[in-house]
């Protein structure tokens, strides 16, 4: 029973490695993070987490 329990934890962690890993490696910020594209602060402004690479190579450009 131990070692079945013990296996499906490693395969759930197998799982979740490769999730991580295949975002990591496709360089796309995950959808609905850090509130979304459309959450905006009290002040009006629009919130980032600014950890994604893309938001800010965007925030250079502008």
């Amino acid at each position: 029973m131990i070692k079945m329990i013990l296996l499906t934890m490693a395969v759930f962690g197998l799982g979740i490695a490769a999730m991580i890993l295949g975002t990591w490696l496709s360089g796309h910020c995950l959808r609905g993070s850090c509130g979304g594209e459309g959450a905006v602060g009290p002040d009006g402004e629009p919130l980032s987490c600014g950890s994604c690479r893309r938001h800010k190579k965007d925030a250079t450009h502008a």
